[in-house]
């Protein structure tokens, strides 16, 4: 070793010498002009040389090199060189990636120095050029002296174990054991350095997210030229070498997937094992059960604070509702008793009037005109009241049977004024429709009133379709020239008849025009009274005439009208059949369910004899 100084300023013109910029630089005697130089010293001999040079190299390397093994060098063949162990042949099997490029100069210069060709034919060996040994060597030290190369082949080193751990109880128990040995195996490849550590147990969350962070973005310098099968300078014609690149970079490219879908395995491995992530996501999800149930605690807390709030509400409306409704029956109770007083007082006028008429003889002898003013007596009693009633009771005490007369010719005028206000509001309101550009209707007949009064007794409120199903009867029971009713039509007369006395004068009329038929019947000997009473609405049809079709479907729609648990069910249906008794109602329809059971009873025997 020598040291050299270099003067970069000259002397100036006057031949003073000027020294600046002076650096101080360790240079090493090597190559083929020093080695002649030495050599033509007087002294030197090449054997000296060589001695002193294995002494020194051999003094500084018998700790770190693998000892000197001529029969395994002996042993390979230099056409195989690609399949070598270069690490070996040049003695730095304990050292492999570790070494440094100091450590594989010196190598190579301890194989050259012990194992060149000249040196063994000048101990007597025999040399053959075409397969020593010593080729391996060199063809070693070209791979390993050359960064790329040794890149090159690094990647492929046999010695490296690329097994991942198995995903096992062993695994699990000694898991810091046996990933800290593989993470740190395969930190060789890594392009970013330094490689975090895997840690144990009391690593942080921080330094977890760190570690496994790195590796899933994991940067390896690995590659696989060193496996190419054919060099590309080997084609003879552009497109071959063009071929045999295309080939080595898929072949490269596969290898290189391979290798990070087994990178990537053993983190994933790890990650799962990880009893530190473990700990961390049950923390997580705990901290996540925690909110979740903070949440439903305040929004249950919410809850029962509205419901409270709402309850408290409630608690003042009823109790606000119970004292209005204490009220309003103390009121209805009032008005009721009030009522059921003037219905007693009615009831017992009534009495007196129909006892002292009776008393006094008031009818006339024959028996049409008896019966006319019985019918009467009952108009009066509905229309007058309670102090009507006894004004009637002292004029019938002074005045006898003129004043009956009388009270019987002001009731039927009173009766026939409210019919015909009555038809004139009705005219009046479908003047005013037609000019509002509705449709009118046609005017309500005496016959379609009586009907109407009729249908709505018959169908009580809670029939399903109510009122559709008395438009369906009425249109059924009209005279063919009358105009057919829809249920609004319907529905909008009943109400105007519900605003005055005239139904009732209607209802009680042909009530008391039934009563006198019965009674005609009774005294001309025709029919029981028993009888008349408790068949209801006697049709003309006899027993045993054939149903027609439309009293089949006014049968029908009672049916549907009155179900089973309608109280007098049979006596209703009656109702709406006016051709037909309760008797022949009920007949009907045991003969219809007879011949639908008869029916189904045949189909069924058919079926069974297919």
């Amino acid at each position: 070793m020598f040291e050299h100084e270099d003067t970069d300023n000259q002397t100036s013109n006057e031949g003073a010498h000027v020294l600046s910029n002076l650096s101080r630089r360790v240079v090493e005697c090597i190559g083929p002009a020093f080695l002649s130089f030495w050599q033509s010293q007087p002294g030197i001999t090449s054997d000296i040389l060589c001695l002193e040079e294995e002494d020194d190299v051999e003094d500084t390397a018998s700790t770190v090199f693998d000892e000197d093994d001529v029969t395994f060098l002996r042993s390979l063949d230099p056409k195989l060189w690609k399949h070598q162990d270069h690490y070996a042949v040049l003695g730095l099997s304990k050292l492999r990636h570790k070494a440094t490029d100091e450590d594989i100069k010196r190598a190579y210069r301890i194989k050259v120095l012990h194992h060149h060709p000249d040196k063994r034919k000048a101990k007597g060996e025999e040399i053959r050029r075409e397969d020593d040994y010593f080729t391996c060597i060199t063809k070693a030290w070209e791979i390993l002296g050359n960064p790329r190369n040794r890149r090159s082949f690094d990647s492929v080193d046999p010695e490296f174990d690329d097994e991942i751990p198995s995903n096992n109880d062993y695994s699990k128990s000694n898991f810091y054991t046996v990933f800290g040995k593989a993470f740190d195996k395969n930190s060789r490849w890594s392009e970013r350095q330094p490689v975090p550590k895997l840690g144990d147990a009391n690593s942080t969350r921080e330094q977890v997210e760190k570690f496994y962070s790195f590796w899933y973005n994991f940067e390896s310098w690995r590659e696989y030229s060193y496996l190419d099968e054919e060099e590309k300078e080997k084609g003879q014609a552009r497109e071959e070498r063009r071929w045999i690149d295309k080939q080595n970079k898929a072949a490269r490219a596969r290898r290189k997937k391979d290798e990070m879908t087994r990178i990537r395995s053993l983190v994933d491995l790890a990650y799962d094992l990880d009893p530190r992530v473990q700990k961390f996501k049950q923390e997580d999800k705990d901290r996540k059960l925690a909110v979740k149930q903070a949440r439903k605690d305040a929004a249950r807390a919410r809850v029962e604070e509205e419901e409270r709030k709402v309850r408290e509400v409630e608690e003042a409306a009823r109790k606000v509702r119970e004292e209005m409704e204490a009220e309003e029956k103390a009121k209805q109770d009032a008005i009721k008793a009030e009522r059921d007083a003037q219905k007693k007082a009615l009831k017992k006028e009534k009495t007196a009037l129909r006892k002292l008429v009776k008393a006094n003889n008031y009818y006339v002898m024959e028996d049409k005109e008896t019966v006319k003013h019985m019918a009467s007596l009952e108009k009066i009693c509905e229309c007058l009241g309670v102090e009507d009633l006894a004004v009637l009771m002292k004029s019938l005490s002074l005045n006898g049977r003129e004043a009956y007369l009388k009270a019987i010719h002001e009731v039927d005028q009173r009766i026939e004024k409210e019919r015909r206000e009555l038809m004139d509001k009705t005219k009046r309101q479908n003047g005013n429709d037609s000019e509002r550009g509705k449709a009118g209707s046609a005017p309500w007949s005496q016959e379609q009133l009586q009907l109407l009064i009729k249908a709505v007794n018959i169908f009580p409120a809670g029939t399903n379709q109510r009122w559709e199903v008395v438009a369906n009867f009425i249109n059924q029971h009209n005279s063919v020239e009358a105009a057919s009713r829809t249920a609004k039509e319907v529905l909008g007369k009943a109400k105007d008849l519900q605003s005055s006395d005239y139904s009732r004068n209607l209802l009680k009329t042909a009530a008391n025009e039934k009563a006198y038929d019965n009674f005609e019947k009774v005294q001309k000997g025709n029919v029981d009274v028993n009888v008349a009473t408790s068949q209801r609405f006697d049709g003309p049809a006899e027993q045993g005439a054939p149903w027609t079709a439309k009293e089949q479907q006014l049968l029908e729609q009672a049916l549907k009208s009155y179900p089973a648990s309608t109280p007098d069910r049979w006596d209703r249906i009656a109702e709406c059949v006016p051709s037909r008794s309760k008797k022949e109602c009920l007949k009907r329809f045991r003969d219809l369910a007879e011949m639908v059971k008869a029916k189904k009873a045949a189909q069924a025997a058919t079926l069974k004899g297919k």
